[in-house]
């Protein structure tokens, strides 16, 4: 595995490079040589933030875990990345894909395979969807009092997503068919 380690608002000394390396590390049971982990640790007032990025087969991988302490941090986001592991593994087994990033050891394994784990989507909803404005569905998503609102975007009649961020502002997801 091939670490990409960047700082923002932080010097990434040796000590947080061989932390991330050793926590992170773990994980190279489960992957190629060649996969990319992307890391980036950041200082914003007490907050100490890390990102991690891991690119795997068309999907990507990814944690952010903040905390009043880098390694910590380091810790939670290492914890949360192996309970994704177990669900990316449910998916793979499921749809019989192979996972061009993971190594035979991940598939053979049964530590990964917890059933409380498994995604079981317990309800439905329907609802009709109305052309309208990306602003006019951040009104009526603050109206119903959630956190995002799917509609019909009214200049390029595409189903739309418009969420809430973590600083308060909003945020628009449009569909890139590939």
């Amino acid at each position: 595995m091939t670490f990409i380690i960047i700082g923002k608002n932080l010097d990434v000394t040796s000590g947080l490079k061989e932390a991330v390396e050793h926590k992170l590390g773990k994980l190279e049971r489960y992957f190629t040589p060649d996969t990319e982990i992307h890391v980036t640790l950041s200082v914003q007032r007490e907050r100490q933030k890390i990102e991690v990025t891991i690119p795997v087969k068309g999907d990507i991988i990814r944690s952010e875990q903040v905390s009043s302490d880098m390694y910590v941090s380091i810790d939670l986001v290492e914890e949360v990345i192996e309970r994704q592991l177990r669900k990316y593994k449910n998916k793979l087994i499921a749809r019989h894909q192979e996972g061009v990033n993971f190594k035979q050891e991940f598939y053979e394994t049964d530590d990964l395979i917890p059933d409380e784990d498994e995604v079981k989507i317990v309800r439905t909803k329907r609802f009709g969807i109305k052309p309208m404005y990306p602003e006019d569905a951040c009104v009526q998503m603050d109206l119903l009092g959630h956190d995002f609102f799917v509609f019909c975007n009214a200049e390029t009649d595409e189903v739309n997503v418009v969420y809430r961020r973590k600083n308060g502002s909003f945020g628009l997801i449009e569909p890139e068919f590939r």
